[in-house]
């Protein structure tokens, strides 16, 4: 006696794919950090032209921080961990923020 068993599986495997996150770049304000200086790093680190450094900063020094690019995680956080580095160095304490846009 044989008995055979089939077995059908009706099942269709549905496949996400999600497009990797955007990160803000976000300046924070102080007292200390010169808006010379930031500007500065806006014109190196961000590649931004000297009248956009110069109303980033402004935002930054008015409402107490502001975005200075939005990148994907990797980029952001080497802008970030770049613009700190430069600013120790230079003896200031400016504070960068990366968060999920």
């Amino acid at each position: 006696m044989s008995t055979e068993t089939v077995i059908e599986i009706n099942e269709k495997i549905k496949k996400e794919i999600k497009e990797p996150e955007f990160y803000k770049v976000v300046f924070l304000n102080d007292d200390s950090t010169p808006m010379e200086f930031v500007i500065e790093v806006l014109n190196e680190v961000f590649g931004h032209s000297q009248e956009t450094a110069k109303s980033i900063t402004m935002t930054i020094h008015n409402e107490g921080s502001g975005i200075v690019g939005v990148y994907r995680y990797e980029i952001a956080e080497q802008k970030g961990l770049e613009t700190v580095n430069i600013a120790r160095a230079s003896g200031f304490p400016l504070q960068v923020k990366v968060e999920v846009e």
